[in-house]
């Protein structure tokens, strides 16, 4: 048990019969009145986000959730094998537990959020960013830098991105893996 003073973004509670993760708390000390504690919570079993206030001082139940190390394989049909990388044990996780899957390239390390309860998987992390190399994109025109102009370009797992005029194919490039979005070009 756990009371609203202990909330931090990530922590995992159970609510309404289901398991929620914190994006973001606020609490709120009003002039008049009580205070509450403003909170998103995004469930793991849909992706749903929803907007929830907790009086302050309230009890939750914090569900214990273990962060596993893994490294992706391959593809099949099932889903994404992934290898434990201490003791080599290897599961298929489905594609819908992967957010942004289409950033992971093989042998990529990965965290496995499980429930230590109930051994159930309840999503996998991939990492922040990752650097991946540009196979195609239209060439830039020369000059053509007055704005901050994006153009498409297709990376080397097949997902597309949006990068800066300059960016020519055969490039690596930073990718932040969150908002799909160009960081840097690597050298």
């Amino acid at each position: 048990m756990a009371t609203t003073a202990d909330f931090r973004n990530g922590l995992v509670i159970e609510y309404n019969n289901d398991l929620y993760t914190i994006v973001q708390f606020q609490h709120v000390k009003p002039g008049k009145g009580a205070a509450f504690v403003r909170t998103k919570l995004k469930s793991i079993k849909t992706g749903k986000v929803l907007d929830n206030t907790f009086n302050a001082g309230v009890k939750v139940n914090v569900a214990r959730v273990e962060r596993r190390p893994f490294q992706y394989l391959y593809r099949e049909e099932m889903g994404f094998v992934l290898m434990h990388t201490e003791n080599y044990e290897q599961i298929t996780v489905q594609e819908s537990l992967i957010d942004n899957h289409e950033f992971l390239k093989e042998g990529d390390q990965v965290e496995v959020v499980v429930h230590a309860d109930n051994e159930i998987i309840l999503g996998v992390d991939i990492p922040q960013f990752v650097v991946m190399e540009v196979t195609y994109t239209e060439p830039g025109l020369r000059g053509d830098t007055a704005t901050n102009t994006l153009k498409p370009a297709t990376i080397e797992t097949g997902a597309t991105i949006m990068v800066p005029l300059f960016i020519e194919a055969g490039e690596k490039i930073k990718v932040d893996t969150r908002d799909k979005s160009y960081v840097e070009r690597v050298k």
